[in-house]
């Protein structure tokens, strides 16, 4: 246990990356919607301003789960690190962040729904379709939904230093094709309207159990390929 949290110290060496970006990344796009809320002329508007501008800081963990390792990696092999200790070390630091995202996220939302969408009718954080159920299933679908696009990012590392650029170009052309195979699989036996009637009709609750199970697809997959990545 104690290595694993001297991994996540390792990680943090770097606050900036993975602590100070993701800050002012929210901060700043909270302030850019409130600016062009704030010069839209009253007698314009009609209902709810709406902006998803809050979920910017959620995209960068894609780009923090490739930094994850890309960054500390070589180093902690330098170390003598374990892959298994590295892995989970950083695997549970993230975790971690993104717990505490999900949670400011829903207190934000409170506030939100507590001042009149920021005194201008906005919908910044409490969104209506995530805000409408209790506490812990939108702090459960932030959750997973940050975890989800860490792992795909740190995947999408370690398939790198595993075979390098072929194995990126092998590994998307492969998703193009189950894409197009799955587009085609609807199309051919007009399964478009079940599809959307069924996308619609889904609960954040059970979306966050589909990207609870992919994540853990994510993380398996991931893991068996860092261990054979080299430096």
């Amino acid at each position: 246990m104690n290595r694993i949290v001297n991994v996540a110290r390792m990680q943090l060496i770097n606050k900036w990356t993975f602590l100070g970006i993701p800050m002012i990344i929210l901060a700043g796009s909270t302030a850019l919607t409130f600016s062009v809320w704030a010069l839209i002329p009253k007698d314009v508007t009609d209902g709810v301003l709406v902006s998803g501008s809050s979920q910017a800081v959620m995209w960068y963990f894609l780009a923090l789960g490739i930094q994850s390792l890309v960054y500390t990696f070589p180093f902690s092999q330098a170390m003598s690190v374990s892959r298994k200790t590295f892995y989970l070390g950083t695997l549970g630091l993230f975790a971690s962040i993104a717990l505490g995202y999900s949670v400011l996220f829903y207190v934000l939302g409170v506030i939100e729904k507590a001042t009149d969408g920021w005194g201008m009718n906005g919908q910044l954080f409490a969104l209506g379709w995530i805000a409408q159920n209790n506490p812990a299933v939108q702090i459960f679908f932030y959750f997973v939904l940050m975890v989800m696009l860490f792992m795909v990012g740190f995947w999408c590392a370690t398939i790198y230093m595993r075979w390098k650029a072929t194995g990126l170009l092998v590994t998307g052309i492969g998703f193009a094709l189950l894409l197009v195979a799955g587009i085609g699989v609807l199309t051919l036996n007009s399964w478009w309207m079940g599809f959307w009637t069924w996308v619609g009709g889904a609960t954040v609750t059970g979306l966050g159990v589909l990207l609870g199970a992919l994540c853990l697809v994510l993380a398996g997959g991931s893991y068996l390929t860092m261990r054979r990545a080299t430096t």
